[in-house]
């Protein structure tokens, strides 16, 4: 019913729906120390795998790194990492970890590289049209 007077709720995209997720936001993981310092990896997948290589998603350079060391899953509306049995291990934040939950902002170290996941809303672009006489 429209009687000019209800407002219309926002739809927030369904926690286990990633094409809606990223649709909505902008994920990626930053290397902020090591090796490849600087670069900036996408995250536009339910899983990326990350390692020194072959078989995983992102692969380094870095022969502290097992082949295929960690992942990063998008699970329930939110970011995982996994350590997938790596002879090294991981850590989230300064802290030795298994399988953490990863917010905004979270450093994970695994090898000789320090990596940040960035998570952005992405900006709604107006539609615009261009009119000749």
């Amino acid at each position: 019913m429209r009687d000019g007077l209800t407002e219309k709720l926002k739809v927030r995209p369904d926690k286990s729906d990633v094409k809606a997720f990223f649709d909505t936001y902008q994920a990626r993981v930053v290397v902020l120390s090591g090796r490849h310092a600087g670069m900036e990896h996408q995250l536009d997948s339910k899983r990326v795998t990350l390692g020194r290589g072959p078989g995983v998603d992102l692969a380094f350079d870095d022969p502290a790194m097992s082949r295929q060391h960690a992942a990063i899953d998008f699970v329930e509306g939110a970011f995982r990492v996994h350590d997938l049995g790596s002879t090294n291990g991981l850590r989230v934040n300064g802290s030795r970890a298994q399988v953490r939950d990863l917010v905004h902002g979270d450093r994970i170290e695994f090898g000789t590289q320090v990596f940040q996941l960035v998570i952005d809303e992405r900006e709604d672009t107006p539609n615009t049209y261009e009119l000749t006489p």
